[in-house]
């Protein structure tokens, strides 16, 4: 589709976006104080992670470009998606740990208005497009909007966040029955796992999340370790890592995606 935005389309009632796994820092690199701190946040690797979901008919759509310029999975408008608690912002001033991310002074109105045209409002718009393409295909389907995190984010959580962390928004942003499928299988696999509890599902899952309109949208945020060895202080020498070549929670991720499918499939 683009240079930094790409669309795998498939033709089951799912579609996984990953808005995090970028690392380009476009043409503001030079306004970071740190191009490593900047592209830090990123949620890496989870678009391999999930590579098997294409196997499975699912539509991919992912960004190349880093979250610290602009974050696809903010409110437009630039409403806080978690009140009162520590959070970044649509073009964000800090990383999670609350580093200064620029040198000089941060985005201003304009700026953030030129982000959001160049990278928001085009990544959205294919979302949008490939949810309308499935719906029509399908009476009803599931969006998962796919992110990590590191494991020990001091400022955003207290000690180590649960391997699988689902987000429904409290349950309003898709069928209980999806919700309580999905919580069932991080259950069984012997993980950790929360359902609405730091992530509550971002502005992506809020705003599509429609089950009354046949679209079903769930976050799954992974704590990393699941998936990577994580260093107790990441810094440029040794982070990021490599994706462990066997995960130990594909097995599960697999089951989830599936589950994902069957439910959208066999919806009355």
């Amino acid at each position: 589709m683009s240079d930094w935005l790409s669309t795998a389309p498939g033709d089951a009632p799912l579609i996984l976006a990953f808005p995090h796994v970028g690392s380009d820092l476009a043409d503001v690199e030079e306004q970071f104080r740190s191009p490593w701190l900047a592209r830090r946040d990123a949620d890496w690797w989870v678009d391999q992670l999930y590579g098997f979901a294409a196997e499975m008919g699912a539509t991919l759509i992912r960004t190349t470009i880093s979250r610290s310029v602009i974050d696809l999975n903010r409110d437009p408008s630039g409403a806080s998606l978690y009140p009162g608690q520590a959070t970044t912002d649509l073009c964000p001033a800090t990383t999670f740990d609350g580093d200064p991310l620029y040198t000089a002074a941060v985005p201003d109105e304009a700026e953030i208005v030129r982000r959001r045209a160049r990278w928001f409002t085009p990544y959205h718009a294919a979302l949008a497009a490939e949810i309308a393409r499935l719906r029509a295909l399908h009476p009803h389907i599931v969006l998962y909007d796919a992110h990590s995190i590191r494991s020990h984010v001091p400022r955003l959580f207290d000690g180590a966040l649960p391997i699988f962390n689902i987000g429904t928004d409290g349950g309003a942003t898709c069928d209980p029955a999806l919700e309580s499928a999905v919580a069932a299988l991080c259950a069984a696999s012997g993980h950790s796992h929360v359902v609405n509890g730091r992530f509550r599902g971002g502005w992506t899952t809020r705003h599509y999340g429609r089950p009354q309109q046949g679209v079903h949208a769930i976050q799954m945020e992974l704590a990393m370790r699941g998936y990577l060895t994580e260093p107790d202080q990441p810094g440029p020498a040794n982070w990021p890592t490599p994706i462990d070549p066997d995960p130990a929670i594909l097995p599960t991720l697999r089951q989830i995606i599936a589950a994902c499918i069957d439910f959208a499939k066999g919806r009355p």
